[in-house]
């Protein structure tokens, strides 16, 4: 890394929750909502957003931990704004605070923990096992 992420370094991205966002029930009790994995995808990607131009050419990050409550649904067709702010840095292991907003509440909110790796390495790693 170019330097050590500051301690409230914050990532933010914003989104319209479409189709592909949400989990549709087998049932007309149930309207489609956004999903807990597309959620935690979002909220990932806020946090790789707030290091990413501390990164050297040959590094990333890869998410090592998560822990999240889901607290609240959000329908399709509203703005979501997920934010990450980095709370803990131990050497190469970035702790976020994560949380995600609708335009009516507070929708998600937890902890990420991301570490910074060599990406040539990891990518040798997975070809190998792709053998």
């Amino acid at each position: 890394m170019k330097e050590n992420p500051k301690i409230g370094l914050t990532g933010k991205v914003e989104f319209i929750v479409g189709n592909e966002d949400a989990i549709k029930f087998d049932t007309d009790k149930m309207p489609a909502v956004l999903s807990t994995p597309m959620l935690v995808g979002y909220l990932e990607q806020a946090a790789r957003l707030a290091i990413e131009p501390l990164l050297e050419p040959d590094e990333s990050s890869v998410g090592v931990e998560l822990e999240i409550k889901h607290l609240a649904p959000t329908p399709i067709g509203q703005k979501v704004v997920c934010i990450a702010k980095v709370i803990y840095v131990d050497g190469n292991s970035i702790t976020y605070h994560i949380e995600a907003l609708d335009q009516k509440e507070l929708i998600a909110r937890g902890t990420h923990k991301r570490a910074i790796i060599n990406a040539q390495r990891f990518n040798r790693r997975v070809e190998k096992k792709n053998v």
